[in-house]
């Protein structure tokens, strides 16, 4: 939760677009501007700003600029819609991660709600999210492994050829994945193609493949799928119980539902 002063910056943003630390000095003279660093960098985890070099950039504002028909919504609104089972989906997640794995983490904000609840411990994480590294750099036990590529600061990932080569050069032992969309005739299915085909690489080479989505995503349908139930191991949402359809398919496949 923002304080007073982080959410009268945030408003100056979104108003202005942009903001620099002179400014941000000159409207809050009593405070440092190290505080106030320390501001923006929590509106960047949050999810409602970008960092440069001379202050911060909204990210509400960029979408606004730049966005595609069918684009998924930029991640600052997507971080706080449906919270409580993003939650839930994260500790149901966690239960898988075992120590010492060389884990992959997709962007989205539930793969960066299981992120924050990682202990300490020594794994390695592959990640194509800028937010999940940033989040993850502070444990010091944890290996952080940044993808390169093209930035959609809609997702606040990268994809491209470049992310798609690296992956073809490492081992994941265990992906946990996310998805826009799905259903059964489509799959999971995002609106990006270039984070369609990183998604697919990615699952390729993981032995064990993890589908982090809350239900709210069910029924939904977007233009490019990144895997088909049957490529996945686990299914994991906030449910108590799925369509029939759905959990018959799975059975069907021999994909674990949690």
């Amino acid at each position: 939760m923002l304080n007073d002063r982080q959410q009268i910056i945030l408003e100056i943003t979104e108003e202005n677009g942009e903001v620099s630390y002179r400014d941000l000095c000159a409207e809050f003279p009593d405070v440092s501007e190290m505080t106030l660093r320390r501001d923006i960098q929590l509106l960047e985890k949050e999810g409602f700003v970008l960092r440069t070099r001379g202050g911060a950039v909204s990210l509400k504002t960029l979408s606004e600029q730049i966005a595609i028909p069918g684009e998924e919504n930029e991640y600052g609104l997507r971080a706080h819609e449906n919270v409580n089972a993003k939650k839930t989906i994260a500790e149901k997640a966690l239960h898988f991660v075992k120590k010492g794995c060389s884990i992959y983490l997709d962007a989205g904000s539930t793969i960066m709600a299981l992120a924050k609840l990682l202990p300490n411990e020594r794994f390695t994480i592959i990640t194509n999210a800028t937010n999940i590294a940033q989040e993850l750099v502070g444990k010091n036990n944890i290996q952080v492994i940044m993808l390169g590529g093209t930035l959609n600061r809609n997702t606040l990932s990268v994809s491209g050829p470049t992310a798609v080569q690296t992956i073809g050069k490492i081992n994941i032992e265990m992906a946990f994945m996310s998805s826009s969309a799905f259903t059964l005739d489509s799959g999971f299915t995002v609106s990006n193609v270039y984070e369609a085909e990183l998604k697919q690489k990615v699952i390729s080479k993981a032995k064990k493949s993890i589908m982090l989505m809350d239900t709210s995503k069910i029924g939904k349908d977007l233009m490019f799928t990144l895997a088909n139930i049957d490529d996945i191991s686990v299914l994991v949402t906030e449910a108590d119980s799925l369509p029939v359809d759905i959990v018959k398919k799975a059975n069907e496949a021999n994909i674990e539902l949690i």
